[in-house]
Formats: C-alpha cells, structure tokens, sequence
C-alpha cells in the first residue's frame, strides 16, 4: 500500500503552504482553507521517518464526521470534504493554544503525576489516584501551540497575563471545550467507548469563535473500550485502548522519547502494517461503519484533481 507523506501543490489563487507535523494546509486567496491530511505519523512532537498507508483518509473522515455532529454547539471551519484525505474550510485567525480536557487520568498527565506532580495547568489533582482513574469531573490543561517542537502546559491565569488569548474568550474556549467533550463522550458512549482525553482548537472568522483543525480523532484524543474497564483498573491492569499512545508505548519500548541524542527506531514493514490496521480499527470502531479503502495509482494526482474541480466552483 502507498503511503503519501507530502505534498506539493499550486492552486490558483495559492497565497501559502503551511506544512504541520501531520497536514499540509494551503491557504487559498486568504479566506481558504485546503487541509491535506497526509500519511505522515508523529509522536513525541517528532514526525517518524515511514507513512502509515490510510491513516490520513482515517484521521480525515473522523474529523469530518464528527465536525458535522457538533456543529450546534458551535459553528466550525469546515466546508466539505473533497477527498478522502481533505477538507477544504475557512481560513481562521487560530488561538495559540490546544485546548486539552482530561477525563481520566492517563497519558502525559499520569507520567506527570507519577512523577509526583499534583497540579496540572493551575489544576490541584487528588492524592492517591492511580493510572487511569477517572477524575471527579474532566479537567482542562491547555498547552502552548508551538510553531516548532514541544507544545508546553500552561495554566489559564498565564495564559491571560501573557495575552495570549483574552479573559473573556478563554472563558468562551473553557464553556466550548467541556460542551464538546460532553458530546463526545456520549457518542463514544453509543460505541461501548470511553472517552479519555483529547484536545480542540479554535480559531476567529469575522469576530466569532470557530472550531479548526480535526476532532476526536485517534491523534487528538484517548478511547478506552468500555467493557471491563473497572475490572482492569481494580486488577491495576493496562486499559484496553483505541489511540495513539500504542505508537507512544512501542517507540518507549525501543528506548525513544524524542529527546536530544536519541534514534527513532527501525520502522519495518511489519511495523508499519500493523499501525495502519490499528487506524483501521480505530476508525471502524469510532465511527461504527466499515472503512472503505480509496486506493489510486497516484494518490496526489487524485487529491489535486479533486481540489481543483472543487475550487473551481468557489
């Protein structure tokens, strides 16, 4: 299977390229938004040397779909999805922040709590959680966006003070964040899943606040399988999961964590395979349909094609 990692295009009315540890995002004449969601997978804040065959047509539909079931909450970026792999919306002037919620605690928070950190962003966490224990109610620790390597936690008080984003906007981007994740736990719910984290941005269109970026995807966010949650978690036993954090667990495994001096480990076809069936899983699962495969001899002549019929009609 093809793998696309990059892109290369120039649209009429191309004003920039902007190219992300996973999407490459066109800015067409200053108000479009061409989001390519490319095979490349990252971990750790470092883009790993293989694409993953399907796994931008995963992150993509995901996105889509559930771009379409929130959009009552708020209005969001998107137009249509013209490809499998993109999704052409409003150009936004972005928050620099990701908006994470944590229902549970996993992940990063739990490495940082093991390690004997018991605030979080400005959060005081309990004492005497253990991993995976689901918090009284979710938390919200925002990060930093970062242009270039780590994205940061960051606490709403320094977040305001240091104008990133105002007051009454970060209260607007708190009210948003814990309106979505409510809705994304009861559709993952729907799915015998659990929804354990994830993370949303927001952007400004003409004085209003706006979704971007993808939602509840695999990338973005942590699903338990619901059924024997609470019996793993008593027997202290790793969760049953559908997210990213395998790719994290197999690159610690190998000794890699993204810091200074350490090798990305050999990538094999076997590798490689099975990250892309843990996509397809993932999507099947999330969604509850089947993942419908768009295969093409030249996946970027099919994506430029599409593009360019759709912004013809534009």
């Amino acid at each position: 299977m093809q793998a696309l990692t990059h892109t290369d295009f120039h649209f009429a009315g191309q004003v920039s390229k902007y190219t992300g540890k996973v999407r490459d995002v066109y800015d067409i004449r200053g108000e479009y938004l061409v989001m390519v969601a490319t095979d490349r997978i990252s971990a750790f804040d470092v883009v790993l040397p293989k694409g993953i065959p399907c796994k931008g047509q995963v992150l993509n539909q995901i996105a889509s779909k559930f771009l379409d079931q929130t959009a009552d909450i708020l209005p969001n970026w998107k137009i249509a999805e013209v490809d499998p792999m993109v999704t052409v919306g409003h150009r936004c002037e972005p928050f620099k922040v990701e908006m994470v919620i944590r229902g549970y605690l996993a992940g990063h928070a739990w490495r940082e709590y093991r390690d004997g950190k018991r605030e979080m962003c400005g959060v005081a966490l309990p004492e005497g959680m253990v991993e995976n224990q689901r918090f009284p109610e979710p938390i919200i620790t925002p990060t930093t966006k970062a242009d270039e390597g780590h994205d940061l936690d960051i606490s709403p008080a320094e977040l305001i003070a240091r104008g990133i984003v105002s007051a009454e906007d970060y209260a607007a981007l708190e009210r948003y964040t814990r309106a979505l994740f409510a809705r994304g736990t009861e559709l993952a719910a729907e799915k015998g899943l659990i929804l354990v984290d994830t993370k949303y941005e927001f952007g400004k269109k003409d004085g209003k606040i706006l979704l971007m970026d993808e939602i509840h995807t695999p990338d973005s966010s942590r699903y338990f399988y619901a059924e024997g949650y609470e019996e793993r978690l008593a027997r202290g036993e790793r969760q049953k999961q559908l997210s990213k954090e395998f790719v994290r667990e197999w690159l610690m495994a190998e000794g890699f964590q993204g810091l200074e001096g350490q090798k990305v480990p050999e990538m094999t076809p076997e590798v490689v395979d099975g990250i892309t069936a843990r996509y397809v899983e993932l999507y099947e699962k999330i969604t509850g349909e089947p993942f419908v495969r768009h295969e093409a001899e030249d996946i970027a002549a099919r994506i430029e094609k599409n593009i360019e019929n759709y912004l013809a009609k534009l």
